[in-house]
């Protein structure tokens, strides 16, 4: 039998193969990780922006922007609109309308959703709208890791919110307040 040399390339043959291995799972682990944080973030931002645009619009609606509906109703379809798809139903948006105290006052405000009719109905001028989404469950894009037997399959639970005063708005054109929140 005779020996031969081997080159260094055929005694190293495995050594690329394991540390590819060595450090491809901590990379697959970091890009997880970002992609779980940045879903959040994303979410998160994409419903502050629905509810803020809501606001903004809703605070400019009469009865012919309205188009005869009540403005609770236009103003949950806005943020439905524009929650890059988040919300497929209303039942998590909540719109309220409160009255600030007079100047100089130290009193609470006042929650108007109810009120709708009269000087001080709930879509009056100086009155304030909050529209808000409340316990949206965001269901986890991966599911998270923590020991060798327990997974954490838990959705994350992200609540918004905008305010703004309502406009100056004629009282004989204000829109049906409509059911609120």
């Amino acid at each position: 039998m005779q020996c031969r040399r081997l080159t260094r390339r055929q005694r190293c043959g495995g050594q690329e193969l394991v540390e590819f291995s060595l450090t491809f799972l901590p990379f697959l682990a970091i890009v997880t990780v970002f992609l779980s944080v940045t879903w959040g973030i994303f979410a998160k931002s994409a419903l502050q922006y629905a509810v803020k645009t809501a606001v903004r619009q809703g605070i400019t609606k009469d009865k012919t922007a309205t188009g005869g509906s009540d403005i609770t109703s236009v103003v949950k379809g806005i943020v439905k609109q524009n929650s890059f798809g988040f919300l497929n139903d209303t039942s998590l948006i909540h719109v309220h309308y409160y009255q600030p105290p007079m100047p100089g006052s130290t009193a609470a405000v006042t929650d108007v959703s109810t009120v709708t009719s009269g000087a001080t109905q709930g879509n009056s001028a100086g009155n304030i709208m909050v529209v808000s989404i409340d316990n949206f469950t965001l269901p986890a894009l991966m599911v998270r890791i923590y020991s060798w037997n327990s997974t954490d399959k838990s959705a994350t639970t992200i609540s918004v919110s905008s305010a703004d005063m309502i406009e100056q708005i004629d009282p004989q054109d204000l829109a049906p307040l409509g059911t609120a929140p």
